[in-house]
């Protein structure tokens, strides 16, 4: 069986952002709008200009608030609103995760999702604010267009963090994947390609220069993923 082939997945917050990620390699875009808040929903003109201009798979952000849960029904009406319209957009999926009381929150995250069924999703760092994480991995298994979960590893260092992210990865494999992000840069990529197993990275800042994302930052991520996942076979 062929090595996973290892993928990079850039936040755009904008046309530019978008167009300098594919000029660099990227292999997924995160549109979001609020990048310093963690990411919100963005503006569906916004989605619809950057689908206009670049050949990359898109994830769109779900999230109107901060933190990870939600401020009432008419803020989950509008995350529904906002899924409805993206299933028909040709994006590659959106990004959403809801936790309550230190356990994912499936009832929500199930119902959003039923308003984009066309849709895979990825289920975001809110996924480490649950206290089981074993459990919130079995739970997440069985909302069937949850293909990726976007984790960190926890507290500690990197080291301590690709340990965990390896155990994250067997207990979720093969239904969905572990996407590393999270102050992932250069020597993170270096470190989570060799030891724990991931093959798929999500980066902001590591992609920037002066808060825009640019080519030369992104392919110099690819690249280093390219020597790291030839030196790990």
């Amino acid at each position: 069986m062929s090595a996973p082939v290892p993928l990079l997945e850039v936040i755009a917050c904008s046309v530019a952002d978008a167009l300098e990620a594919e000029r660099g390699g990227a292999g997924r875009l995160e549109v979001v709008t609020e990048f310093e808040r963690g990411g919100l929903t963005p503006p569906l003109e916004l989605v619809r200009d950057i689908l206009a201009v670049v050949n990359l798979p898109a994830r769109v952000m779900l999230r109107e608030s901060d933190g990870f849960g939600v401020a009432g029904d008419a803020e989950v009406e509008s995350l529904c609103a906002a899924a409805r319209e993206l299933s028909g957009m040709g994006v590659d999926g959106v990004v959403l995760g809801f936790v309550r009381e230190m356990a994912v929150d499936v009832a929500l995250t199930a119902r959003i999702l039923s308003c984009a069924p066309n849709l895979k999703a990825t289920f975001h760092h809110a996924f480490e604010e649950a206290g089981d994480k074993a459990e919130a991995i079995r739970e997440l298994k069985t909302i069937g267009q949850i293909d990726r979960i976007l984790a960190h590893g926890g507290r500690g260092d990197w080291t301590r963090k690709s340990e965990q992210l390896a155990v994250y990865r067997r207990a979720a494999e093969p239904e969905i994947s572990i996407l590393a992000g999270g102050g992932v840069d250069v020597k993170t990529i270096e470190l989570l390609s060799k030891t724990g197993g991931i093959h798929e990275f999500h980066v902001g800042r590591a992609a920037r220069i002066n808060g825009v994302v640019r080519a030369a930052r992104v392919r110099e991520l690819i690249g280093v993923m390219g020597r790291a996942g030839r030196g790990s076979n």
